[in-house]
């Protein structure tokens, strides 16, 4: 098969568009022949192999380097001796195991939904990573309730956008914070660009803003969530320090200030796909770039100026 994979870390120049064996699925894993694969900031950092927090959680380790990607969209090629709720040709989409910039992808069976059919490969690809760190941020960590007025900074990025649209679900008021060139979209989702006032809650996908200029945005007992930290500038550890700054006053004051520690769950692929299919969460893909062209949509995601997602798609067998 043809997949992106690298044997050294660094720019987007070290990736590499190589045959390689076919994945070899074990007994609990599904084989899916690749239709499309969301791009995030997970993704560049895996690639340069700098600390991260990742999608799986809060863990600053220099990661290793397996093929690229990690949402993943297509259709079931053969399942695992264990596996009972796919079969070869179901359309699904969740997260892969061993990278899906790839014509084939493994993935645990635990860690696919089937994909609702009125939704495309592409909206489905783009939906894995960033969608469950919006509804974790939100739901679990950031407790949204309707009414409620919810800030989300970075809201016009792969994971911004996708909690605009799940916190206008839940009844909430949004106003997003985003680049001038991005105003316009955030507008076009339903949120307002105006900020004023306090909020219930804040969503910090940016990374670049200190504590001491989000807190005064809060109610007195409102709620910051800090999605990620890449983009922060910490002496030491980048937007990291804010987290851990944030675990260090948190219990001495009214407000909760929440780091997201975001893992991939079978019920929450099962929600986002019943979002997909009632029209709650519609992901915005700006630009696709054919697997060849991998480098490049990494490189686009990393220029800032992409409106929602970026995919990478794979054209069928």
């Amino acid at each position: 098969m043809k997949a992106i994979t690298q044997d050294a870390y660094g720019s987007a120049d070290v990736l590499k568009y190589v045959d390689l064996p076919d994945p070899v699925i074990g007994a609990d894993e599904v084989l899916v022949r690749v239709r499309a694969a969301g791009v995030d900031p997970g993704v560049w950092h895996y690639m340069t192999g700098l600390p991260t927090a990742g999608r799986l959680g809060l863990g600053l380790r220099r990661p290793r380097v397996p093929v690229r990607g990690s949402d993943v969209a297509g259709v079931v090629e053969a399942v695992g001796r264990n596996v009972e709720k796919f079969r070869a040709g179901d359309e699904v989409f969740g997260v892969a195991a061993g990278g899906s910039y790839a014509e084939l992808a493994r993935a645990r069976a635990d860690r696919l939904v089937r994909k609702p059919e009125e939704v495309s490969f592409e909206q489905a690809g783009a939906t894995p990573v960033s969608g469950m760190t919006a509804l974790q941020g939100l739901r679990d960590e950031g407790r949204v309730e309707e009414g409620q007025r919810v800030l989300v900074f970075g809201a016009g990025g792969g994971i911004g956008h996708m909690i605009i649209q799940l916190a206008r679900g839940y009844g909430a008021q949004v106003t997003g914070v985003a680049r001038e060139s991005k105003r316009d979209f955030v507008r076009s989702l339903g949120a307002s660009t105006e900020v004023t006032g306090r909020y219930d809650l804040i969503m910090d996908t940016a990374g670049n803003r200190p504590l001491h200029e989000l807190r005064p945005l809060l109610t007195p007992s409102g709620t910051l969530v800090i999605v990620g930290g890449e983009g922060g500038k910490g002496r030491f550890l980048g937007g990291f320090e804010r987290t851990f700054r944030a675990y260090a006053i948190s219990p001495f004051v009214g407000q909760r200030l929440k780091p997201l520690m975001s893992l991939p769950k079978l019920a929450d692929l099962e929600a986002l796909a019943g979002f997909l299919a009632d029209g709650t969460l519609r992901p915005v893909i700006d630009r696709t770039f054919a697997l060849p062209a991998a480098p490049d949509a990494i490189r686009y995601l990393n220029s800032g100026a992409a409106r929602g997602k970026v995919v990478v798609t794979v054209a069928p067998a």
